[in-house]
């Protein structure tokens, strides 16, 4: 068993070298090749949370980036999709390499059940243990089931079997150095000149970077499950500067390994700059002996655990059974006021008919 390993390890080193003299052969052309691509499309949205879908992100944010890139006369972009279609996970890989590309760089937006996490994290081709990258691997992966023939077309690509593991990194082992490189230029362009939140380099099985023969990666912008950074992936601005900073990056990954071109300098509004640190909303601490105010988002006959994606990210639920009953409730105050700001949170959030509800002495005042 060991030496039929052996025997296709040896042979997809083979196959590796190859693709090595296909990229060299690349790299002897006139114009450096980058291809982009927005993940999703079309009737896969990606992930949707907070109002937001992930294909209506990362589009605009590659159009932007190739806009950019396109200015350099010795820079030529090739996208996967320049409009709201669905590309096959394995044709966007065809895609860069007939046009024998230099780079490859997927685009996309992150989700989690919590609503906590934020910050960008960019992704190499690689093997990781690390619960969160796999989940990150996991979701992405998934676009694949959309597709009619996926059985046929992803039958030799199980992450569960070893064999098909290594075949998969090695592919893409001979570019991991360059991809490292040009991950960590997008991650420090995010951290530097966006004060984002840096999750760091990561890597993981990517379907989408394994059959490509050149240096590639995989850029998660933020998280849509945070309603901040949803609202930052969402506006103009965000999706201008985040395609400012990956533009810089690729040119100055350019800079590194090929001819020399002049570096643009990316324009931040310091105001709409994201904190180098965003600090977690403390509870307030509420007076039970006096009056409080919570603001009912739903009552019902099932019994729901009281977990963020059960209400669509808003922690702090409490519920109370009465009868057959189950009333769902969004935080607690002493403060009116700051129940009015509850409220607009929760309607925010979809829940229209939320209204404010008294309790005095651990008793619904009605």
């Amino acid at each position: 068993m060991i030496n039929k390993i052996n025997l296709k390890i040896r042979l997809l080193l083979l196959f590796s070298l190859v693709f090595v003299a296909n990229t060299a052969f690349s790299q002897t052309d006139e114009k450096f090749k980058v291809v982009l691509d927005a993940g999703h499309g079309g009737e896969d949205p990606g992930a949707v949370k907070n109002g937001v879908k992930e294909k209506d992100v990362v589009l605009p944010v590659a159009l932007k980036v190739g806009k950019l890139l396109e200015k350099y006369k010795d820079i030529e972009v090739v996208y996967t999709r320049k409009t709201d279609v669905f590309i096959p996970v394995k044709e966007r890989s065809v895609i860069a390499n007939k046009a024998k590309a230099n780079i490859f760089v997927s685009i996309h937006c992150n989700s989690n059940d919590s609503s906590r996490p934020y910050g960008t994290e960019t992704f190499v081709m690689g093997v990781s243990k690390d619960k969160s990258n796999m989940e990150v691997a996991k979701r992405e992966n998934s676009v694949i089931f959309l597709e009619e023939d996926y059985q046929e077309k992803y039958q030799k690509y199980d992450p569960n079997n070893p064999e098909s593991v290594i075949g998969m990194v090695l592919m893409q082992g001979i570019y991991k150095d360059q991809s490292i490189h040009l991950a960590s230029n997008i991650q420090k362009n995010f951290t530097t000149d966006l004060k984002r939140h840096n999750r760091g380099v990561k890597q993981d099985i990517f379907y989408v970077l394994h059959g490509c023969s050149m240096p590639s990666v995989l850029t998660e912008l933020g998280f849509l499950s945070n309603a901040e950074e949803a609202k930052y992936l969402k506006s103009e601005k965000g999706q201008n500067q985040l395609a400012q900073s990956i533009a810089q990056a690729i040119v100055n990954y350019k800079n590194e390994y090929y001819a020399f071109s002049e570096p643009f300098e990316i324009v931040i509004e310091p105001e709409q700059a994201q904190p180098e640190k965003q600090t977690e909303k403390q509870p307030e601490k509420v007076n039970h002996d006096s009056p409080v105010y919570k603001i009912q988002i739903a009552a019902s006959g099932t019994n729901l655990e009281t977990k963020p994606q059960n209400f669509n990210g808003l922690d702090t639920i409490t519920k109370t059974k009465d009868g057959s009953l189950y009333r769902y409730y969004y935080g607690e105050t002493n403060s009116h006021e700051t129940a009015q700001k509850l409220l607009k949170e929760a309607k925010d959030k979809g829940y229209t008919t939320a209204f404010i509800v008294t309790f005095k002495d651990g008793e619904r005042v009605k």
